[in-house]
């Protein structure tokens, strides 16, 4: 760390040193008059035309993209800016669709856990992790969720499924830091700003849109709605103004998914047939698809919220607001799973055809056994799945005096993520059948199959398997603050144009309070029968077109699955979810609090020159925080944890329950310094140049500090055991950050620009493995130790670590009008990111340390190359824009190699999402300057998203193999829009 902060000690010096040069060559001339800031978009406007075409409407692609210029080309650090216009006119229905468009900006289908699917759900900068970015709503904290959630944890990026681009006014994205912004976005921040009642121009407006949305896939229209009123009196003193939204939209997601790869056992009978011998701990050392399988996801998302602004100015000097905003995502959905039963099967079947390429049987046919099932069928419905984020703030804006002025802000914003239900059940299929299957590569699906069919329900083909999932789910994410800004503007005698200075304390939550995981209640008959009083005769199939979507040359398609409401009243009759009792099915695996209570000040200084503006400040950051967290177990080292007990649900009553609550305490505090310099590098302004040095820092997920820490205990003394959980102990990531651009202005509507960054990251986290000291449950309990003695052994834990980690990068941008009505974009963006210094893991023969797992890796979330291209046309009447975004691979997460262990070890598989391209369109035309209509259509190439594993970078001897195929369909939104 000495390291860090001298260079950026020596950066921060010499952009002070910098500005005192270029002031001096000012040959003793004042300064010109400090500008002030545009309270709309936070930014320091140097110069007075941004400030005058801010607070008047704009209208046309045209006239909001040279605003958009003008807004960056004034800001003294380094931002990019869209404006309510240009989200009117983009293809985009939420906000990270609406930034997709931006240098350095990545957007990503999904949270990760739940695989793409047609709609941006999370955004990122420079190639970082979405939970790397901070995003913010007016510059305050805006709490989010997920509406898939299980397995505890989760990210401190914002989902914005829960963000409609209609509530927006303008979006700044900020790639470099100031002291007087809110910490937390390492790779930058992205503000949401809000309209305000006051701005509008006239007393009364009213604006509203009604449309619908066709979905492709499921072949379904459904409803679009938005609407806004304002209202204010004509002394401009108080305002008004109500917003609201419904969405509703069905998807369908085709996939094929293999759930993991499994090792082929050593003395198995597969082993024995491909003639392979003990690499170590029980394992070939060759691998093989889990469970090959056609996985048909349905859902109906309907959004519907609202915003609603009040604004009072009872002095000239003192304006008060009132902001609340609520949007809620119902996301009820029905995922089915046919797959081939590799993973309990192939290491006991007769096999043939097979064919073994990097560690990986690639290809087998599997004989026929009689009784034997060779398929397994999963269907799971969630039925009011939802997630929902809302905040409300008032704020004070008082100018005491021509030269200082406060703000003050009291906050609170709650986010929720649910999984109230999931009726699931799993069947056994195939019996009797023989099954095969054929791996093409990374860049086409399986082709796999069984001898029999399975077009229609047959109850002799069908048996329980199981009774899964989790239920009553309910994580909530909140924060409730006070902040207080000071500013302080000084004359026209110098450079120094105004010091900005604060404080901010808030208290941050996160818990998810309980959960039950049903089985099955052991009931003496479960009828399956057709025509009996629980099962009709009729079920429904897979669509037609299943298979073809994805490109499959074979897999099995027109399947039967049973409605959701008989899934309903299956799990009714036959599953156990009793939350207490000797038959309690309650999970701790789930069960987890978090707690941060957050300190921030801030000083900094503001300074303007002739051909020249920046700010150099301090924020000083400190957070104490206490997690809670479960596991099977407790450390010889740390005694805090207490058996069988939480803080919301106690032991069973017959004292079983066999988990540790744990508790973990730290503090920790920073000091963060920021460098912003801007130079123009000619008289107008038109080229500029700017550097900024910064510390930021970004408190680790919620997933990778609390969860359940499961542990395999070794059965003998001396033996090493294994185990998966969270890290409490990880610490807040550092990043040291600097950043230089050229800018080119060359036309009014026209920016050629250049910029090179590099973050160098301390405290990064990835997976990899610690040996640590845990009670052994099973020797403490076991039959052989009657006293109860507690008995402590080694574990190896697989989990998330404290690595470095360095990512560098070029962005290029040019926008380009063409003639009165034509213009371009072109962006591209190059990352390099990987990880270093981590620890190592379990190599899958016997030995460790030969391959590092942690601190060899790309960084998360990093694609090396993001492309953006657009081009649009607008007249009085007619506007329509063509976008192309693609982001090449980039690692996105881990998962286990199996569902059992290695050994007693268990070691993870890194993940991936392969490139992919996203082609969209708008077409609009006004009729008049009251009526306009628009059409949009989305994911027009109907991408298919590909995502796989790889193998040497878990320490495991196979290379890059598919793990998951979606193709989600194209969506045309049809609407008309209304002012008044």
């Amino acid at each position: 760390m000495s390291h860090r902060k001298t260079l950026l000690a020596a950066s921060i010096i010499a952009g002070l040193c910098l500005s005192g040069a270029v002031f001096a060559a000012d040959n003793g001339q004042a300064a010109q008059s400090p500008s002030t800031t545009d309270q709309d978009t936070s930014l320091k406007a140097a110069d007075k035309k941004v400030k005058e075409l801010s607070t008047v409407t704009v209208t046309g692609i045209r006239n909001s993209q040279a605003l958009s210029l003008d807004t960056k080309q004034a800001a003294d650090s380094h931002v990019e800016v869209i404006s309510a216009e240009d989200i009117g006119k983009l293809p985009a229905k939420n906000v990270a669709d609406t930034i997709a468009q931006i240098p350095g900006v990545n957007i990503s289908d999904a949270a990760g856990a739940e695989g793409g699917f047609d709609e941006a759900d999370r955004a990122s900068l420079r190639g970082s992790a979405p939970s790397l970015t901070l995003t913010t709503v007016n510059g305050h904290a805006i709490a989010s969720g997920d509406w898939f959630i299980t397995g505890g944890g989760g990210s401190r990026s914002v989902s914005y499924a829960m963000l409609p681009s209609e509530v927006v006014s303008q979006v700044v994205v900020h790639k470099t830091s100031e002291a007087n912004q809110l910490e937390g976005g390492s790779a930058g921040s992205i503000d949401i700003i809000t309209r305000k009642p006051l701005e509008f121009d006239k007393p009364f407006s009213a604006e509203g849109q009604v449309g619908g949305v066709y979905s492709d896939l499921p072949g379904s229209t459904k409803p679009q709605f938005s609407g806004l009123v304002n209202w204010k009196n004509n002394d401009n003193t108080f305002g008004v103004m109500a917003q609201a939204f419904y969405e509703d939209r069905e998807l369908q997601r085709n996939g094929q998914e293999m759930l993991g790869y499994s090792y082929i056992p050593s003395g198995s009978a597969a082993a024995t047939q491909l003639g392979l011998t003990d690499k170590g701990h029980g394992s070939t050392g060759v691998f093989y698809p889990n469970l090959p399988g056609a996985a048909l996801f349905t859902q109906e998302r309907k959004r519907k919220g609202g915003l609603v602004d009040i604004e009072w100015k009872p002095l000239d000097n003192l304006t008060f607001d009132f902001s609340g905003f609520y949007s809620h995502l119902n996301a009820t959905d029905y995922n089915r799973n046919y797959m081939l039963r590799l993973r309990d099967r192939l290491p006991a079947d007769t096999l043939s055809g097979t064919s073994i390429n990097d560690n990986i049987l690639t290809s087998a046919i599997l004989a026929p056994q009689a009784g034997v099932s060779q398929g397994i069928y999963d269907m799971i419905s969630r039925p009011d799945e939802s997630e929902s984020s809302q905040y409300y703030t008032i704020d004070a804006d008082w100018k005491t005096t021509d030269h200082l002025s406060f703000k003050f802000q009291l906050g609170w914003t709650k986010g929720t993520g649910n999984t109230p239900t999931q009726d699931i059940m799993e069947m056994d299929t195939g019996y009797g059948q023989g099954a095969a299957y054929q791996m093409n590569g990374l860049g086409k699906p399986v082709n796999w199959g069984m001898t029999g069919t399975n077009n229609a329900y047959n109850p002799a083909q069908v048996g329980l398997d199981w009774i899964f999932g989790d239920q009553g789910i309910h994580v909530v994410d909140k924060e409730r603050w006070f902040q207080a800004d000071g500013e302080y503007d000084f004359d026209d005698a110098g450079p120094l144009s105004n010091l900005q200075f604060g404080g901010r304390i808030a208290r941050h939550n996160h818990d998810s309070p309980f959960a039950i995981s049903q089985g099955p209640n052991w009931a003496s008959a479960v009828d399956f029968v057709p025509n009996s009083s629980l099962w009709p005769a009729s079920t429904q199939n897979y669509p037609s077109g299943f298979a073809g979507d994805l490109g499959v040359g074979q897999m099995p398609s027109n399947i039967w699955y049973w409605t959701p409401a008989q899934l309903k009243e299956l799990n009714a009759l036959y599953a156990n979810r009793a939350s207490s009792g000797p038959n309690s099915r309650f999970y701790p695996n789930d069960i987890y609090s978090m707690k941060e209570d957050n300190k921030a000040a801030y000083f900094q200084a503001n300074f303007v020159g002739d051909r020249w503006s920046g700010n150099v400040g301090l924020r000083y950051v400190s957070t104490n925080e206490n997690i809670g967290y479960t596991s099977g177990s407790i450390q010889e080292t740390d005694h805090s944890g207490q058996y069988c007990n939480s803080p919301w649900y106690p032991c069973n009553p017959d004292g079983t329950g066999g988990w540790y609550w744990n508790y973990y305490k730290n503090h920790y505090g920073k000091l963060l310094p920021s460098i912003n310099l801007k130079y123009n590098l000619n008289e107008d302004g038109s080229l500029l140049t700017r550097f900024a040095a910064s510390q930021t820092m970004t408190r680790q997920d919620y997933g990778q500090l609390a969860g359940f820490l499961s542990l395999s205990d070794p059965q003998a003394v001396g033996e090493l055991g294994g185990g998966l959980g969270p890290n409490p102990r990880l610490k807040p990531m550092i990043s040291t950050n600097f950043d230089a651009a050229l800018e080119w202005y060359f036309a009014p509507r026209g920016l050629v620009s250049a910029s090179v960054y590099m973050m160098d990251l301390n405290n990064y986290y990835d997976y990899g493995t610690v040996t640590q000291t845990y009670l052994n449950n099973y020797l403490t309990y076991g039959i052989s130790n009657p006293s109860h003695t507690p008995v402590y052994s080694q574990y190896l834990i697989s989990q998330p670590t404290n690595v470095n980690g360095t990512l560098k990068g070029v962005e290029l941008n040019y926008v380009q009008p063409i003639g009165e009505y034509f213009g371009t974009q072109l962006s591209y963006t190059y990352a390099n990111g990987h990880t270093s210094g981590g620890t190592y893991l379990y190599n899958g023969d016997g030995t460790y340390g030969n391959n590092v797992a942690a601190g060899n890796r790309p960084l998360y979330g990093t694609s090396r190359d993001t492309v953006n291209a657009s081009a649009f046309f607008e007249n009085d009447h007619w506007n329509a824009r063509i976008n192309y975004t693609y982001r090449s691979s980039f690692y996105d997460g881990m998962m286990p190699v199996q569902a059992g262990t290695l050994g007693n070890t268990m070691p993870l598989l890194p993940y991936y999402q392969a490139g992919a391209g996203y082609l969209s369109a708008s077409i609009g035309y006004k009729l008049n300057d009251h009526v306009s209509f628009s059409f949009d259509a989305m994911n027009l190439n109907n991408p298919t998203l590909r995502y796989y594993v790889y193998g040497h970078q878990a320490g495991l001897d196979f290379g890059k193999v598919p793990e998951a195929f979606y193709t989600n369909g194209r969506q045309y939104y049809l609407t008309a829009n209304f002012k008044f």
